[in-house]
């Protein structure tokens, strides 16, 4: 592991200087930097801006960093997050019935490929404990139906709360969440089987298969109170033909969803990816 850094994503008003201003700060206080990139995007009249830069020789202890910064920040209308590369986040992968994509996750973070701890595994079933006791990983069962499912939220934030989770990963958990739970708690990245916005919603390969396409994809996204409707952070796609049936789209697309959703993941842990409106920008 490399010695530590800073993580600063910036969206603002588009204006002349905020790359010199920006630069500035760091170089002022003796920091390197070391990847810089931004974006300006014209119909929102945006600047989006994602700055590393070395800890070390940097004349600013880390819990000035953030007011020193906000000094700047004011004035140009900036919202920001500050962010340390060795900081690992906590993470709880959602699940219901399917598990490629909970496997996937598990086999990779033992890999050494997500910088995180995953101490939380919750579904809305039982028969995928098996898994989490495997890899050593606390499992909650909340079996909810339409009567209890808000008593049922309520106690899932509780335990979010109680393990300090800081990331939701819905990998295939077939639930939707409430807006009162996404007020609690907006930090949520699900996997959907279709490439967005094409078949929105339930049993999208039944419908592409119905529908003829040559293409099937799959879209991770941060969750919002609009049904498969949140900001995409990655998409791919794989091809078909006409010679395959539903179950065959299920299994290729079974492969896109993994990688997906671990590349979205990956990207969000790395702190690349900042939100504005309905839309991201991806500094990969």
């Amino acid at each position: 592991m490399g010695s530590p850094t800073a993580i600063l994503l910036v969206s603002c008003p588009d204006q002349k200087g905020l790359v010199a201003k920006i630069a500035n700060f760091i170089y002022s206080n003796g920091g390197n930097i070391l990847h810089a990139d931004q974006h300006c995007d014209p119909e929102a009249g945006l600047f989006l801006s994602r700055v590393e830069w070395a800890l070390d020789g940097f004349n600013l202890p880390r819990e000035i960093i953030g007011p020193a910064f906000k000094a700047i920040a004011q004035p140009l209308g900036a919202q920001w997050q500050l962010h340390f590369s060795d900081a690992v986040p906590r993470l709880s992968i959602w699940v219901s019935h399917q598990d490629h994509c909970l496997l996937d996750l598990l086999w990779r973070h033992k890999a050494g490929e997500f910088k995180a701890k995953i101490p939380l595994i919750v579904s809305n079933h039982s028969h995928l404990k098996p898994i989490a006791d495997q890899f050593g990983i606390d499992f909650h069962h909340f079996p909810i139906t339409q009567e209890t499912k808000a008593e049922q939220e309520k106690g899932q934030l509780a335990l979010l709360r109680q393990y300090g989770i800081d990331l939701v990963v819905l990998a295939k958990y077939m639930q939707v969440l409430s807006p009162d739970f996404l007020a609690a708690f907006d930090q949520v990245i699900n996997i959907h089987h279709s490439f967005l916005p094409a078949f929105m919603g339930a049993n999208p390969y039944q419908r592409a298969y119905q529908r003829g396409v040559k293409i099937i994809g799959a879209t991770a996204h941060y969750v919002t109170s609009d049904l498969d409707e949140g900001p995409i952070i990655e998409q791919d796609v794989v091809r078909i033909s006409h010679r395959d049936e539903v179950k065959e789209l299920i299994r290729k697309g079974k492969d896109v969803e993994r990688i997906v959703l671990a590349r979205a993941v990956r990207l969000h842990l790395q702190n690349r990816t900042l939100v504005y409106g309905n839309r991201t920008v991806v500094f990969a």
